[in-house]
């Protein structure tokens, strides 16, 4: 009996220390896990400041508690304390606001904030002590990720203890509904020590003055640099409205080398510095700002309002921890005789578009105040196939029930002004190689139009059909697009016409092309592939399509316009030259059109206003098709190619990439069924995004989800640690936009998850560890009922002793309680890395049998070698 108590308490010890030796990781903050932030109804996202993000990994969530600025160029400030006394290291900041309502953000370190309210008027100071800039955001500009074992040092005795961010909201027409602002930025931070420290160095002109009408106006810059080396890996340059370029060189021995050099007037984001550029005692560092005066007739000086100038050139360096300093500033020039040898290239402005301008400064006010900064570091330009590191990962939302919709072919998708997804689809007709005749004239005619509603309004939650229409009216649906004011635009290959359509109106309210009528005059269509409307001008771009290689421009009631595009010529595709261009997307911001040129596998963009080529994205990647392509406001683009060619390698996928250098920054596949003709592509501001396949005839939808599983991606000779999701598919937690109700049930939900997934989760820890227990305690059962037969009345005592051996050595010499650190280290198999991650990102890979039938698209267009796919 003595015995069996003995196996009983080894096992609720066992327990107990199972229990204690597994403390959740968030109970390090645990002055701060329960504190909520008090942030309006309106504001959407995180009410939690910390993020676990693992056991030495945590996440700060830095945001306006709900502001409403009243005037324009209004500077606002808030701090937030690092919730670790110890020292923690900054590696990646990702921005939560859009160039909608803040013009751009400031993040600075210091120890002492200027006020303990929730928030105030910068205007009051930022901190009483010496503050540092950490991070800089403006114009959308993508998160920021330090190079691999780099970060910026807080905490602890020498580091910051607070973060104060500064908002600047440019243009407050964006609050005339009076919604609350929680506009941020939010910080992943680490307790890994790390090896390089990051900093920030300022040069800053401070005395320029700038004639009136004076063409050229130098405003230099030089310092000695006195310290440790630090190594130099991104660059930025500022100006207000005069400035035409800014560069900055190291100087050593009389030769000088270029640091970086760009033009203010540019989005002035964080630029990686090309060639590598260390900095040594007794080097010196030098910067020009070319200025112009022209157009002023007053002198203009160094300041912070509208009228003002800046002369502002930023670099981002390491250095070696024992060394580091964390920011350092130049305002002075130190040996203006040295500037007589100057490069060349420091005085030549560097062209700019007017868009680019427009987009720069935004809406009508110029950057101002303090040492007003903006943008982000740019990432290094990547090789063809490498995937640029990014803070989020697209991934399907695996829970949406949308993709389980009746549909018939899925040939447009577009999001209406409530952001409900819209559908397009072909009911029980299908494209297939009777559909035409050899002069594309529609053979099927006899069927009658579709019977079924070919448009569907789908609440974007739940997928429930909140609305349909377009019954007995299309043949062959293809394209869609909405227009600001909620109208759906459609084309239809078969009927060769381009409709607009009222959201409640039977009848189309216009209608461009003759029905049935294939042609390529002003007047007729051939097989138009899809058709936008500008919000500004009401214009309609019509891509004409299948047999025709143009796009054609129409006034807001019809009016031919004017057209541009040809055919593609033998050998390589040139600007303007089309085969198939089949899906139409507006850049607003930029004055821009884009089209997904999709036999040639390319993007073609065009001056909206005039037809002028502007630029090509084009990727190995991409294969040899391009279906369609998506432009949210912020600079992200979307897009979706077609099936690889026999022996090619390229997979069907979906891409997202930066619009401004055309970069590929993600790619996404669906876990549920697969992609086979994947037709149209559509995205919402928060990165949701849609797929409409033609052969699948499937809607997928998906997410942007965090990443948390590091993995290593060499970028132009930096070494970046890109955090990659691991974990079940959950929507995005950190957003600044108005959701449904459901959201703080959402979140509550991903609040659980994420403090449950360090270590996978309790209860499975404890459930593992328990089965070797209970099979030692039957062994020791199983033990003393044989030393009961054999020993008899002795057994008790002896199985005693035996216990006291077993527990002696998992507790070890001179312990105070249960080591299974020591105990499980033992077995050869144990890792002290953890437990591995439980993989969620595998799919079934099976087909979807249900259709039979396969789409013939590919024989309406003009075969070139090699045949192309459908749709």
């Amino acid at each position: 009996m003595a015995g069996l108590i003995n196996n009983l308490l080894i096992l609720l010890l066992v327990f107990q220390n199972t229990c204690l030796g597994f403390k959740n990781p968030l109970s390090v903050f645990k002055r701060y896990k329960d504190t909520t932030r008090s942030l309006s109804s309106e504001c959407l996202g995180n009410n939690r400041a910390v993020i676990s993000l693992g056991l030495t990994d945590f996440a700060l969530d830095i945001r306006m508690p709900g502001v409403t600025p009243k005037q324009s160029d209004t500077y606002l400030c808030m701090s937030l304390r690092l919730p670790v006394d110890e020292e923690a290291y900054v590696v990646d900041f990702r921005p939560q606001a859009s160039m909608d309502t803040v013009h751009h953000m400031l993040l600075f370190g210091c120890n002492v904030p200027s006020s303990t309210e929730n928030y105030w008027d910068c205007d009051e100071g930022i901190c009483t002590d010496k503050s540092n800039i950490l991070y800089a955001w403006a114009r959308n500009a993508p998160p920021t990720r330090l190079p691999k074992g780099v970060g910026f040092k807080v905490g602890g005795e020498t580091g910051s203890k607070y973060f104060v961010l500064q908002v600047h909201y440019g243009d407050v027409s964006a609050f005339r509904d009076k919604h609350k602002d929680c506009s941020g930025v939010t910080l992943h931070l680490t307790h890994q020590r790390q090896p390089l420290i990051a900093g920030m160095y300022l040069m800053m002109s401070v005395n320029t003055v700038i004639p009136p009408g004076e063409k050229v106006v130098d405003a230099d810059i030089a310092c000695h640099y006195q310290k440790y080396p630090m190594h130099l890996f991104a660059y930025r340059v500022h100006t207000h409205r005069l400035g035409k370029v800014v560069s900055g060189y190291r100087v050593r021995n009389g030769q000088w080398t270029l640091i970086g050099r760009q033009s203010p007037q540019l989005p002035q984001a964080f630029y990686p510095v090309e060639h590598p550029v260390d900095i040594s005692f007794g080097d010196t560092l030098a910067a020009r700002c070319v200025f112009t005066g022209e157009g002023r007739t007053t002198e203009t000086h160094i300041g912070g309002t509208a009228s003002d100038e800046m002369c502002n050139f930023y670099i981002m360096y390491y250095m070696e921890a024992k060394h580091a300093v964390s920011y350092m500033t130049c305002t002075q020039n130190i040996n203006p005789d040295m500037f007589r040898n100057i490069p060349q290239e420091a005085n030549i402005p560097i062209p700019v578009k007017s868009d680019m301008i427009m987009m720069t400064h935004g809406h009508h006010h110029e950057e101002t105040k303090k040492t007003d900064d903006s943008s982000s570091l740019k990432q290094p330009k990547r090789e063809e196939e490498e995937v640029l590191d990014q803070d989020f990962h697209i991934e399907e939302a695996v829970d949406w029930p949308g993709v389980n919709l009746k549909l018939g072919q899925v040939s447009g998708l577009a999001l209406d002004p409530k952001n409900n997804l819209v559908i397009f689809h072909r009911g029980d007709h299908v494209w297939d190689r009777n559909s035409f005749d050899s002069s594309f004239v529609y053979q099927q005619r006899g069927l009658g139009p579709i019977e079924q509603n070919t448009i569907l309004v789908i609440d974007p939650s739940n997928a429930e059909v909140l609305d349909s229409t377009g019954k007995n009216l299309f043949y062959l649906p293809h394209g869609l697009s909405i227009d600001k004011d909620g109208n759906y635009w459609v084309t239809d290959v078969a009927l060769h016409q381009v409709f607009k359509l009222g959201v409640h109106d039977k009848e189309p309210l216009l209608i461009l092309g003759r029905s049935l009528q294939p042609g390529s005059d002003k007047n007729h269509f051939c097989q138009p592939t899809d058709v936008a409307v500008d919000p500004v001008t009401g214009n309609i771009y019509v891509s004409d399509g299948y047999c025709n290689s143009r796009i054609v421009v129409f006034s807001p009631n019809g009016m031919f316009i004017m057209q541009w595009g040809e055919e593609t010529s033998v050998g390589k595709a040139k600007p303007g030259q089309f085969r198939i261009p089949h899906s139409l997307t507006l850049v607003p911001e930029f004055g821009q059109l884009c089209v997904a040129d999709r036999e040639n596998g390319r993007i073609q963009c065009f001056r909206s206003e005039t037809g002028e080529f502007t630029r090509e994205i084009k990727h190995k990647l991409f294969g040899r098709e391009l279906f369609a392509v998506s432009y949210i406001p912020g600079g992200l683009l979307f897009a979706v190619n077609g099936m690889p060619y026999p022996g090619d390698i390229e997979p069907v996928q979906g891409f997202m990439m930066n619009f401004s250098t055309g970069e590929i920054m993600d790619t996404f596949i669906p876990v549920r069924k697969n992609f086979e003709m994947p037709h149209d592509v559509v995205a919402s501001e928060d990165k949701t995004v849609y797929v409409g396949d033609v052969h699948a005839k499937t809607v997928w939808k998906f997410t942007s989800t965090e990443k948390m599983e590091h993995r290593s991606v060499k970028k132009a000779g930096i070494e970046v640690q890109e955090i990659k999701e691991a974990e079940t598919v959950i929507e995005a937690k950190l957003k600044n936009k108005p959701v449904s109700t459901e959201s703080p049930k959402k979140w509550e939900k991903h609040h659980m998850v994420e403090q449950a997934s360090p270590g996978i989760s309790f209860v499975l820890i404890t459930t593992l560890l328990i089965i070797p227990i209970v099979v030692l305690l039957a062994i020791a059962v199983f033990i003393r009922w044989r030393k009961t037969r054999v020993y008899g009345a002795d057994a008790d005592h002896k199985l005693e002793s035996s216990s006291g051996r077993i527990l002696g050595r998992l507790q070890g010499k001179g312990s105070g309680g249960l080591n299974l650190g020591n105990f499980f280290a033992s077995h050869k198999s144990y890792s002290r890395k953890g437990f591995d991650r439980l993989s969620t990102e595998g799919s079934d890979q099976e087909k979807d049998e249900d259709d039979g039938t396969d789409s013939e698209e590919e024989y309406s267009a003009p075969p070139p070698p090699p045949v192309s796919s459908s749709s």
